[in-house]
């Protein structure tokens, strides 16, 4: 008998009462969070390690899921921060030379409770079109609990996800060749984004979510870095404050994401939350008259 036909029942509770009944893998127990989708073929690991997915319980559109395993390299942080984890098929017998581990064994490493053989398309559909809402993942008995659940579930919401993931010290990563220095802010930036800027001179210093604007300049640095994150960006008045003040030191600024939509509070706009996301792979496209190709980032 397989592995997936071993493993005990697990339930999706979505806030407006419907319930999945599907299979348990991963950690045992109760998770509750904002269910979201992501449309990738592959980079599971990354999105399971992605800070930018704090609070949310995550649906992989790709019915199949963990056939190469993972490894020590593609991780986008040192921990992973999605709240529950659904997948159609998980796949217990991963195939690939880069693999050092299954799925399954990453999420019970990590405490993520994950549920599969669920109808995840039925799923996506109904986040396109009611818009997302949130969600309880648990492998107890769904319905002597329902209420009870149902109540916790509509009081949810995503708070402080920024302070949950920044870092608290100040990290330095040098080039072969430094030619810039760059101050990133830590809002729950992905590693590949420090490993990019290393990789074109430069020396990278790391700061957490809340350094001041004397504090930036101390660093002297050549350009400034407000990467990704979670969370709702307007709860981060002391950080909005903050980049209102870096903004005056004359410095070139560069956001993605979270730290985009900070700096345009910052300087008086507003941010909306959409009815969903796009989550999944960058796209890459290319400008008709500069011939300089590009990629769309996604959103968390």
């Amino acid at each position: 008998m397989s592995l997936f036909n071993m493993s005990e029942k697990a339930y999706l509770l979505l806030a407006n009462g419907q319930v999945f009944e599907g299979r348990s893998f991963g950690a045992k127990g109760t998770v509750i969070g904002e269910v979201v989708f992501t449309t990738g073929l592959t980079g599971y690991q990354e999105t399971l390690t992605d800070p930018s997915y704090y609070g949310q319980i995550v649906t992989q559109t790709f019915p199949l899921i963990g056939n190469y395993g993972v490894n020590s390299e593609d991780s986008e942080s040192a921990g992973s921060y999605v709240s529950g984890y659904i997948v159609r098929e998980w796949c217990n017998a991963p195939s690939n030379f880069r693999c050092e581990g299954s799925i399954n064994d990453f999420l019970i490493e990590h405490n993520i409770i994950g549920i599969n053989n669920i109808d995840t398309r039925c799923l996506t559909r109904m986040i396109r079109e009611v818009g997302v809402m949130n969600g309880a993942i648990t492998t107890e008995d769904v319905y002597a609990k329902k209420d009870e659940l149902l109540a916790q579930i509509k009081a949810f919401a995503v708070r402080g996800a920024v302070d949950a993931v920044t870092g608290t010290e100040v990290r330095i990563y040098e080039p072969a060749e430094k030619r810039f220095r760059v101050v990133l802010f830590d809002f729950g930036y992905k590693r590949n984004i420090r490993q990019e800027l290393v990789k074109r001179g430069c020396e990278v210093i790391v700061v957490p979510a809340e350094t001041t604007a004397e504090q930036v300049k101390e660093l002297a640095p050549d350009g400034i870095m407000f990467s990704n994150g979670p969370g709702d960006p307007a709860e981060n008045v002391q950080i909005i404050g903050n980049i209102r003040e870096i903004q005056q030191l004359g410095i070139p600024i560069f956001g993605i994401c979270l730290g985009h939509q900070l700096m345009a509070l910052a300087n008086g706009a507003k941010t909306e939350k959409l009815k969903y996301g796009h989550r999944g792979a960058n796209q890459p496209v290319i400008d008709l008259e500069s011939h300089r190709r590009k990629n769309r980032q996604t959103t968390a």
